[in-house]
């Protein structure tokens, strides 16, 4: 083949691999525009799937408070208070009833936030203790746009055709999110001006407790001498840090009474007893104290006078230590108003029920799987285990010794010095030349208690602490 030949045959080659280079690329071209126009047409439809998601979340729009109606009122709630840390919000835990109770609201949307919806508590239960009758007054949204008690209509807004509208069922909204152990069980429409704190008319508390070989009658003569006004400064623990410098607190009555409206019999240890007292305030742990007492004097380790001595603040001044009764078995059973008129949600009232029967059911059946055990080790023994000991916190002193007889806590004047040095408290010349001693501690972030007159009125009583 001659070289002319050969280099055409070359030149025709390639340009026949430039042509498939081209043709190539047009094809390449093609698939990536294709590829790209389907990835897009996928970005756009998810894009539109999560609008149209958020859309019916409504994360595009907040909820608009502004435009609906608020509404002051009280729930009255029940709770099992043995798994909290108290009622109250408190800085270092979340694990309260409270804190629990606002979750509730704030995922409702019955409130914009706790600052701005006139909260007020009635009792401010202790960690442990439990309450069937705990309420608070708050505003929350409503659907009267044509008004109503305790309803507050926006300015500026259309309200034709809302007017008729039903209220909310708060109960029943509140009862779907929160855990299984606390329930509204009420709600009320109150004045505006109303408060779960200040409003109350008395607090009652049950204590209950097995009888034992506790001799409960010498136990229920004694609780009489709590009745009256006393100082009480012997019987609860001093919360001078935070404000409390007035100790007098007046008790309505007090009983001690069987639990049961039909008795097992006059003489089965087993068989449950209630301390019920019922007054216009408590201090900070008053009611375990005051039922400290009682067991002692059940056991017959105090005479019944040692509550009458102890009330006596001029011839006692200091406290005698001694341990309180256990936190369990104390509930806040009742707290009363004039002129509430509660609204009920039949409904919910059943769900409520159920809810207690179960736990119930499941208490009772493990209370009787021990006593079954108690009364088969019982076969073989003469000898009764004593049953009051358990309600006593810290361990039973082998040889008793008597109250008046033991070392004696901090006086009322030695504590407020010592918070007057950490500038907690400060002492101020009152109007007629006497010293007078206010609160100027610092104050938790969720507190109400932003004056002197504040201050005051806690201090005689306005709101339960036990």
């Amino acid at each position: 083949m001659s070289e002319e030949v050969l280099l055409a045959r070359v030149k025709a080659l390639e340009e026949e691999v430039e042509r498939l280079k081209a043709q190539l690329k047009v094809e390449r071209d093609g698939a990536k525009t294709s590829a790209s126009l389907q990835t897009e047409s996928l970005k756009h439809q998810e894009g539109e799937e999560n609008r149209s998601k958020q859309k019916k979340r409504g994360a595009e729009r907040p909820f608009d408070f502004s435009v609906h109606p608020r509404r002051h009122v009280a729930l009255r709630l029940a709770y099992l208070g043995w798994q909290y840390q108290g009622f109250a919000v408190q800085e270092n835990t979340d694990n309260t009833v409270e804190a629990r109770l606002f979750e509730a609201l704030l995922k409702t949307k019955l409130i914009q936030d706790r600052q701005t919806s006139s909260y007020h508590r009635c009792g401010r239960t202790d960690k442990g203790v439990s309450a069937f009758s705990q309420v608070i007054s708050i505003d929350l949204r409503s659907t009267q746009y044509g008004g109503g008690l305790g309803v507050t209509v926006p300015a500026g807004v259309e309200v034709k055709g809302k007017a008729s509208a039903e209220e909310l069922p708060y109960v029943k909204i509140l009862n779907r999110v929160l855990p299984q152990d606390i329930r509204i069980l009420q709600w009320a429409p109150v004045e505006s001006g109303f408060s779960a704190r200040f409003d109350c008319q008395s607090r009652t508390y049950r204590y209950y407790f097995p009888r034992g070989d506790l001799d409960v009658d010498l136990m229920a003569e004694a609780a009489k001498q709590y009745e009256g006004t006393h100082d009480f400064r012997n019987i609860c623990k001093m919360d001078v840090g935070n404000g409390v410098l007035q100790f007098q607190r007046t008790i309505l009555s007090a009983s001690i009474q069987p639990a049961q409206l039909n008795p097992t019999g006059p003489n089965d240890p087993h068989q449950l007893y209630v301390f019920q007292v019922k007054g216009l305030a408590f201090l900070y742990h008053q009611v375990r104290c005051m039922m400290a007492l009682l067991l002692l004097i059940g056991q017959k380790l105090e005479a019944p006078e040692i509550i009458e001595q102890l009330l006596d603040v001029e011839k006692n001044p200091r406290k005698p230590q001694y341990s309180m009764a256990m936190d369990y078995p104390l509930v806040l059973y009742d707290c009363h108003f004039e002129g509430v008129n509660w609204r009920n949600e039949t409904e919910e009232e059943n769900h409520v029920l159920s809810s207690l029967h179960q736990h119930w059911v499941q208490n009772a059946v493990k209370t009787q799987v021990l006593l079954g055990m108690i009364q088969g080790l019982q076969k073989t023994t003469t000898e009764m285990t004593s049953l009051q000991c358990w309600l006593m916190e810290g361990s039973r002193q082998r040889k008793y010794q008597p109250l008046l007889d033991r070392p004696r806590c901090e006086s009322l004047e030695s504590r407020i010095q010592h918070f007057v040095k950490r500038g907690r408290l400060e002492q101020e010349e009152g109007e007629n030349g006497e010293e007078t001693t206010v609160f100027r501690g610092k104050r938790s972030k969720h507190s109400h208690l932003t004056t002197t007159n504040q201050i005051q009125e806690q201090n005689h009583g306005a709101e339960t602490h036990d």
